[in-house]
């Protein structure tokens, strides 16, 4: 099923393309939305497991990663990404189920309330309207050390990683982690993402906006009625114990799924755990 993936390039508001691949079904429609700094590709198996099981599933890059469209304004704010996200519900042309870690979670919570009838259910990998600040914070700081000057080899990029996911084994093979990253004209590898997204994540926003942020995701958190799963890595120090329960006094009807062994990076840590969670939701009556 794999094989019958395509590249598709979907139009959004305000000229903005967004890339993605596409896997055809006749089953209900899924799309997949990276976090911060991820691509597309981030989901390891998943796309293809769910195509197995007869979904259509649409994998983007969010604007300003991947091989989607910078914006020349820089405009990265959930409003651009929640209007993205209608966007692409709107191209595959039936209300579809919105799988988002992380930003892709935030952007599927915002664009579930702007349109509650595009959507069928809702999964959240790894975020909840107020995470851990410990670990926003730790996130932030790993992507904006090396934004700007980037890597001289994948091999230095691989360290970085290593050293700030030490619970993963280091990859021999650096195929993967080149999808990631972009080789500049000054022979460095830099992230596929725009610096100018960082910005709207750390200085760029008061205490206040963020304060306001996280009120209006926990307001929209306890509006939800369609179908809910959270899915947490274990060794997350984004989403403790401590958001979860946050999370299911929010939203009491949510599933939830706790995968051992895995942090932030869910589906890349433990790809089979987190693929079975998502399918045995998704194709629960």
């Amino acid at each position: 099923m794999s094989m019958t993936r395509q590249a598709v390039t979907i139009d959004v508001p305000n000229g903005m393309r967004i890339a993605a691949d596409e896997w055809p079904g006749t089953g209900p429609a899924v799309v997949l939305a990276h976090g911060g700094g991820q691509t597309r590709h981030s989901w390891g198996g998943t796309a293809a497991a769910l195509a197995a099981h007869g979904h259509r599933v649409v994998s983007m890059d969010l604007r300003g990663h991947g091989d989607s469209a910078w914006d020349p304004t820089g405009d990265y704010s959930m409003r651009a990404y929640c209007d993205d996200a209608l966007a692409v519900a709107d191209w595959v042309g039936e209300p579809v189920a919105w799988v988002g870690a992380s930003l892709g979670g935030m952007t599927g919570l915002h664009a579930v309330d702007a349109s509650p009838e595009r959507f069928t259910a809702l999964v959240l990998v790894d975020i909840t309207p107020r995470p851990a600040a410990a670990g926003v914070s730790r996130i932030l700081e790993f992507m904006g050390k090396d934004a700007v000057e980037g890597f001289a080899s994948l091999d230095d990029a691989a360290d970085a990683i290593a050293a700030y996911q030490p619970h993963r084994p280091r990859p021999s093979d650096l195929s993967g982690l080149a999808k990631n990253l972009r080789l500049g004209d000054d022979g460095r590898w830099r992230w596929h993402w725009d610096p100018a997204f960082l910005d709207t994540r750390t200085g760029g926003s008061s205490e206040h906006a963020r304060d306001t942020h996280h009120g209006e995701l926990e307001t929209i958190a306890r509006r939800l009625t369609l179908p809910v799963l959270l899915v947490r890595g274990k060794l997350s120090d984004l989403v403790t114990e401590a958001e979860v329960a946050e999370f299911r006094e929010m939203v009491p009807h949510a599933a939830y799924v706790d995968v051992a062994g895995a942090a932030h990076m869910i589906a890349g840590d433990k790809n089979d755990v987190f693929t079975d969670a998502v399918v045995g939701f998704l194709d629960t009556p």
